[in-house]
């Protein structure tokens, strides 16, 4: 029986299996690690059901990360809002929570579900349920230190099992144009962050942050359940299925770690710009609504950005991509940032970091197809679950790290700037391009490899 030669995860073996060829779905080619109840599997990469599966992950995206990628607008509101007991200064700590959460968490859901597949369908609701409470829960707060809880925790645990399942049907049902897939996936994150951060500060304005996070709740409901009914795995599974074994044997290639360390330098810069585009703006005397229109454009940008990158590594080498994305986000940042004292190069900064280094997160299937050439057993989703957690680190740690850059540069800051770096965001500007700049040596895997070997 398959399960008889378990090996590697569901997915993983959607990587062995060519789409094209009948034959090669069946059992008597192809040792598969999960009980099927045919000898065909459904094609790979085509047909209705996997362009289905793709659009339905799209979709759940907004839901998982609308809160993430729309905070700002609730920190601004937030800061202003008397009713809520605690220091403003900790409202920050709401945002860094639900993405750090979502990251973070990212390796232990998508390696647990690895480990025991017939979980996944169970773990959708179960996030949808969660995430719904969390937010509905916090139109009752009254506290900063509850919008923490309910918000930053709660609703992030709960995305967390949402999007894991979620991913890893894709993964399944998306084999020879995973780059194609991520990208989609990746760009409809994106489109939320342009779309989202406009909706909701209308709604906060207009109803107040009570009535909108009910609302808010509402939505998520209504635009997820149905999507979950169509969700499907490619292989279907036993009730009665034993865990799978989960392979770690890519943790001892060299290639593994010099891409995670790409990722994770690109990781520490990658989110200063949104963070700090808006007070730049003022800075250098701008309109802060074109601040927060920059925001918007980086996320706009990375649309693009995601598909153009996605695609391209269905057709060239990883290290070329990687290369293409660590030069075009570091000119970027050190000419038009650096140099932007007027609003044209700001906008001009915006769009080409949000397409170079907005679709960063697209080479991830490069790196999993790379790692899957090298360990054929390799777990994809797993890989995808600890890129995702890396980024996380960067994520969380680059809030500390930006804030001594700014108080180190403080002191040097002049009134009257012409550039970035006459700014007390010099340091901050400098230290995105640098981590812009090392996380092209990724680029240079295949030699350190060949030198480590």
């Amino acid at each position: 029986m398959a399960s008889n030669s378990v090996h590697t995860h569901a997915h993983s073996a959607s990587e062995e299996v060519a789409p094209s060829p009948p034959q090669a779905d069946n059992q008597a080619h192809v040792s598969l690690p999960l009980e099927i109840e045919s000898a065909e599997l459904p094609p790979a990469d085509r047909g209705r059901a996997a362009w289905l599966v793709l659009a339905c992950c799209s979709i759940i995206q907004t839901p998982v990360w609308g809160f993430s990628v729309s905070f700002g607008v609730y920190q601004n509101y937030y800061s202003k809002l008397s009713i809520l007991d605690g220091s403003t200064s900790s409202i920050a700590t709401i945002g860094t929570s639900a993405s750090g959460i979502l990251y973070l968490s990212s390796p232990f859901t998508f390696a647990l579900l690895s480990r025991y597949p017939h979980l996944r369908r169970w773990s959708g609701p179960l996030g949808l349920f969660i995430t719904v409470v969390g937010f509905l829960s916090s139109s009752f707060a009254n506290s900063i230190g509850g919008l923490v809880a309910t918000q930053g925790v709660i609703a992030a645990i709960g995305g967390g099992l949402l999007y894991s399942p979620v991913t890893l049907y894709m993964d399944e049902w998306w084999v020879r144009r995973k780059g194609l897939a991520y990208g989609v996936m990746l760009a409809s994150k994106a489109l939320s962050g342009v779309i989202i951060p406009f909706v909701m500060d209308a709604l906060l304005h207009r109803f107040g942050f009570r009535i909108t996070m009910r609302a808010w709740a509402v939505a998520i409901f209504l635009l997820t359940a149905p999507l979950l009914f169509f969700l499907k795995p490619r292989i279907s599974l036993s009730p009665t299925t034993a865990p799978q074994k989960i392979s770690f044997t890519f943790l001892t290639l060299p290639s593994f770690y010099i891409l995670q360390a790409s990722n994770l330098v690109q990781s520490l810069g990658y989110f200063l710009p949104q963070t700090y585009l808006s007070s730049y703006a003022s800075t250098i005397g701008l309109n802060t609504n074109l601040g927060t229109l920059m925001i918007a454009l980086v996320n706009g940008a990375s649309i693009p950005g995601a598909l153009t990158m996605g695609m391209l590594n269905d057709r060239l080498d990883l290290s070329h991509v990687i290369l293409l994305s660590s030069i075009g986000s570091t000119l970027a940042v050190f000419i038009f940032w650096g140099l932007a004292g007027h609003g044209a190069l700001l906008i001009m900064f915006a769009i080409l970091y949000g397409f170079f280094a907005g679709g960063w997160s697209s080479t991830w299937s490069g790196m999993m197809k790379q790692m899957k050439r090298e360990r054929s057993a390799i777990d994809t989703g797993l890989a995808f679950g600890l890129l995702s957690g890396v980024r996380g680190i960067g994520n969380v740690a680059s809030g500390p790290l930006s804030a001594g850059l700014i108080e180190k540069a403080t002191s040097m800051a002049e009134k009257n700037v012409r550039f970035g770096y006459e700014t007390k965001y010099e340091w901050v500007i400098v230290f995105t391009g640098l981590t812009c700049l090392m996380s092209g040596g990724g680029w240079g895997w295949k030699a350190c490899r060949s030198l480590i070997a």
